[in-house]
């Protein structure tokens, strides 16, 4: 973390100083107030103020680095690109093993996916939504999440009873619930604490 201490003529004036210096804005830093300036009597004895400014550590950059470094401990080094859109930050993983990374029906990327968006979002100011991806995976997981949507909104009808799918990221779970939203006969809701949050599908009440 990049540190500088800065004195000037009031808090004000050190902190401009420093952003200056810093090439950042107020948002990007944390300012520590080491010593108040005080006056001096007819231009005597004055005292600056001296404060510590700190660059907040950016949340992607360390959420990358935690991947990288938990990939290469698994013995499957990869190459992560990014891209960002107004809704998530997306970590595209590409390299060889990938599937040891996938897992069994993405549990394994879905574990990296919870642990990475820990690390981002604690030290993040707002809220941060990261999707890891490899060869693809999310979009043929997202098809075959809409094919078990409809089967299982047809045996909900069929039956009369609701049915609790398995727990799944907030990505998959919204899959769900959008493949089922013009349904009149059933309803969705999303159950539980994260990691273990799932969606529930039920009648609609009438």
């Amino acid at each position: 973390m990049k540190q500088i201490k800065v004195t000037g003529k009031t808090v004000e004036e050190a902190v401009s100083t420093a952003l200056a210096k810093l090439h950042a804005s107020k948002e990007e830093v944390e300012v520590k107030v080491l010593e108040e300036s005080k006056r001096g009597f007819l231009g005597f004895g004055g005292k600056p103020a001296l404060i510590e400014v700190s660059l907040k550590p950016d949340p992607v950059k360390l959420a990358v680095a935690f991947l990288q470094e938990v990939t290469d401990k698994m013995g499957v080094p990869v190459t992560i690109s990014l891209k960002e859109t107004r809704e998530e930050i997306i970590l595209e993983l590409t390299g060889e093993k990938i599937a040891i990374l996938i897992g069994k029906r993405g549990q394994t990327l879905n574990s990296l996916q919870y642990l990475t968006n820990l690390v981002a979002n604690n030290h993040s100011s707002r809220y941060l939504r990261i999707i890891i991806d490899a060869e693809n995976y999310r979009e043929r997981r997202r098809e075959s999440l809409e094919r078990l949507a409809v089967h299982t909104a047809q045996k909900v009808s069929a039956t009369g009873k609701g049915v609790a799918l398995e727990p799944m990221p907030s990505n998959e779970r919204k899959a769900i619930h959008m493949a089922l939203r013009n349904n009149k006969k059933i309803e969705t809701t999303s159950e539980g604490a994260e990691p273990f949050r799932k969606v529930i599908i039920r009648p609609l009440k009438k």
